[in-house]
């Protein structure tokens, strides 16, 4: 009595067909749907606006006693007039970052993903172009009772 035996050659199909296929759907949405990958038509004013907003992450404000740390602690950019923010972190020995709270995750369909990429450190910038209009608030992850909010609102240039 004899075992039946197996074929490779059905797991080298097999792969060949989910490769061909993966393929096939990136052949697909990157020539016949191109506006799937493509960034938003935003009007020039909100692309340069005409004014900045620049917010300070002040020196100390890591300690938790003081009460000043993000200056100013909530603002309202207008789109096409300030809607590029611009943290600042003035302290002269301690990284901060930008966040959003758990509530306040927020994706601009042409800057994308808000939040510093990592630590901002001393003297250094992080910059935010926003193209939308929301609400977010947002933190330091490593010292989470400094706190901000920022609300974009449809700018005067806009409408």
């Amino acid at each position: 009595m004899s075992l039946p035996s197996s074929s490779h050659a059905y797991g080298i199909g097999l792969i060949a067909v989910i490769v061909g296929a993966a393929i096939g759907v990136s052949y697909y949405q990157l020539y016949f749907i191109p506006e799937f990958n493509a960034k938003p038509i935003i009007p020039d004013k909100i692309l340069h606006p005409g004014d900045k907003t620049t917010i300070i992450i002040v020196p100390g404000a890591e300690n938790q006693a003081q009460e000043q740390n993000f200056v100013p602690k909530k603002i309202e950019a207008q789109l096409g007039v300030n809607n590029l923010v611009i943290w600042k972190n003035t302290s002269p020995d301690t990284g901060h970052t930008v966040t959003p709270d758990q509530n306040s995750l927020f994706t601009d369909s042409y800057s994308g993903k808000f939040g510093s990429p990592g630590i901002i450190k001393p003297g250094k910038t992080y910059q935010f172009l926003f193209t939308q209009e929301a609400t977010i608030k947002y933190h330091c992850d490593p010292h989470p009772w400094m706190t901000g909010e920022i609300d974009v609102v449809h700018g005067a240039l806009t409408s």
